[in-house]
């Protein structure tokens, strides 16, 4: 039990953990444009659910994968790598800069990840079987914005998001849908309120700009830093079993 508690209190997004069990593709010799891992569903059904998993900056598709076992049956779990290499092992979405004090981002970057993440999803059909209908994004930091932004501006094509300490960017803000559009997407939103990465009023600034949408995000908040510990995780894997298909 310490052991194990030890592990969570320690635990950081950033950590490269042994996988195993696990299918690893490469994207050099398939026909996908990002790198990524897979956990296959360990309920046995036609066209399963699909859960995208995206890592923060700085990371690699390992790091939410390390959760994988623990995710809901049904799901097709696949964990991509971002686009941009920053060195070994580290890599991200988009380039960002904290040296003024707020979050810079590279906007050209930013846009055209949301594009690839969008393309993968789709390429993905060519490699593995799941139900186009029932895609879930589930992301980190950088993640959680890539999340966002993907599923607010094509909700048609993402039946959930869960954002676990990341913002919304207002570059993104003219492409989001509009209210009849963004209807059916379902959101959970998790931030440590002792964020010093992407700080806690990231989480409420963009919960309040989705109830301008209509929208009305299952919010969670915690006495933590930028990280995900053991009830951050718990609270998203019942979200996410609640909300899948039966």
């Amino acid at each position: 039990m310490m052991i194990k508690k030890h592990f969570w209190i320690c635990f950081s997004i950033l950590i490269l953990i042994s996988i195993f069990s696990f299918t690893i593709m490469n994207s050099s010799k398939e026909k996908t444009t990002l790198h990524y891992l897979v956990r296959q569903p360990k309920t046995k059904t036609t066209n399963p659910p699909l859960l995208l998993l995206l890592h923060g900056v700085g990371g690699n598709e390992r790091n939410l994968f390390s959760f994988a076992n623990d995710l809901p049956d049904k799901f097709l779990v696949v964990s991509a790598r971002g686009p941009l290499t920053l060195g070994p092992q580290s890599f991200a979405w988009f380039q960002v800069n904290f040296t003024s004090g707020h979050p810079q981002i590279n906007e050209q970057q930013a846009e055209a990840a949301r594009v690839t993440i969008l393309n993968f999803i789709e390429s993905l059909k060519n490699e593995l079987d799941f139900d186009d209908k029932q895609v879930y994004l589930m992301g980190f930091s950088q993640g959680g914005i890539m999340s966002y932004s993907v599923a607010l501006t094509e909700p048609e094509k993402i039946k959930g998001i869960a954002v676990m300490s990341g913002r919304l960017l207002p570059e993104v803000k003219p492409l989001i849908a509009d209210e009849k559009r963004l209807d059916k997407l379902k959101v959970f939103v998790s931030h440590g309120k002792q964020d010093a990465v992407l700080q806690f009023p990231y989480a409420t600034d963009a919960l309040a700009y989705l109830q301008t949408k209509g929208m009305n995000p299952e919010f969670h908040q915690y006495d933590e830093g930028h990280t995900v510990n053991k009830q951050m995780f718990d609270d998203v894997n019942f979200w996410l079993k609640t909300n899948i298909p039966h």
